[in-house]
């Protein structure tokens, strides 16, 4: 085996008590190359963001940095600019070989949710060694809105993998000459290039705004909110922007992606080299996304951007990241976008399915 595990693949480790959850895993939670995870009932206010460290159970991190506990049940408000830790309901018992990544769920990068998985033992985020035992936990830190969660609501999301599984630029190369990759010529350079697009073809809307101090968001309501309570939109005349230092935008690629149904990607959340901002959070792109019969159309990646210290110029066509593609171990039984409610398959510059269109 070497690959990222396909849908049908994760019914089977999840059959095989590789990944067990209390309740069981509902055939929904298993998308094409990942499997969403689920709250469990308590949240626990933690004074700052950990990892638990070679040989320490998160639990006993949560005792030394515990301030609040709190009960999920009846739904409970997690506030802006403070740090949760809540166990999942899933957990996992990992043979030899066999690794995951997590990442934030689209919707929860969009609205600038930073939620990253952390394990008992853990020395890294949203990472977990081959043959690891044990429960998983979710940090939660709403940096834009504070938020309304519930028990068995899925903000992140896990991907496994065998062997190594990269593509390799040569490699990448290859793909591209085959399957079409972007919609523009391709950058190539450990991953594939991709820009922001600041001049639309019609218009001048080029992204939003996340405003200061809003409203609360209730995660279980869909196309319910209002955009303008929330945002702001960011308009361009001339194919550029000025970011500010902690504000958060939503953006949209230039470039149209696709990805092929052999093949998953990740989005590198930030590249040192090309601005003091961080670009998306939310960083899956699943087997199928942006691909047709035709041999890919493509859709645009939404780029969640917060900058950091100092105010930054953001011009049209400027690099902002890579995608790093991964062969599958198996094609998927089922593609996003195909049989699959899949919220943002073809999209544009598009805020969380919470919003009104």
């Amino acid at each position: 085996m070497t690959g990222v595990f396909a849908s049908q693949q994760l019914r089977k480790m999840a059959d095989t008590g590789q990944v067990t959850a209390d309740p069981a895993l509902k055939d929904d939670q298993i998308q094409p190359s990942s499997i969403d995870l689920r709250l469990g009932h308590t949240a626990y206010r933690v004074r700052a963001s950990f990892l638990a460290g070679a040989g320490t159970p998160v639990a006993d991190r949560i005792a030394e940095f515990e301030m609040h506990r709190i009960d999920l049940g009846p739904g409970a408000v997690l506030e802006k600019g403070c740090v949760y830790v809540v166990p999942l309901m899933e957990s996992l018992a990992l043979p030899a070989g066999l690794q995951a990544v997590a990442n934030a769920k689209s919707s929860t990068g969009r609205l600038d949710l930073l939620t990253r998985l952390i394990t008992d033992g853990g020395t890294e985020f949203d990472r977990i060694p081959e043959g690891y035992t044990g429960p998983l936990y979710a940090e939660i830190c709403p940096r834009s809105f504070s938020v309304l969660v519930r028990p068995g609501m899925r903000l992140n999301q896990i991907r496994f993998r065998a062997g190594q599984a990269v593509l390799s630029d040569t490699e990448l190369h290859a793909l591209h000459a085959e399957e079409r990759l972007v919609d523009s010529p391709a950058e190539i350079n450990e991953g594939l290039g991709f820009s922001v697009d600041l001049k639309p073809d019609a218009g001048t809307l080029v992204g939003y705004r996340a405003k200061p101090h809003t409203g609360l968001i209730d995660l279980e309501r869909i196309g319910f909110y209002d955009p303008a309570e929330f945002w702001e939109e960011v308009h361009s005349d001339d194919g550029r922007i000025i970011l500010d230092p902690g504000a958060f935008y939503i953006l949209v690629s230039r470039e149209a992606v696709h990805i092929p149904p052999s093949y998953a990607a990740e989005m590198a959340p930030y590249v040192a080299m090309v601005g003091e901002f961080r670009v998306h959070y939310a960083g899956f792109f699943d087997p199928g996304f942006g691909h047709d019969a035709a041999g890919g159309a493509g859709s645009r990646g939404v780029l969640e951007v917060r900058c950091h210290e100092a105010p930054f110029v953001l011009e049209h066509g400027q690099s902002v990241g890579r995608l790093i593609y991964e062969r599958m171990d198996e094609i998927p039984a089922q593609l996003y976008g195909a049989e699959l409610k899949s919220n943002y398959q073809g999209q544009g510059l598009k805020l969380s399915k919470h919003f009104k269109i």
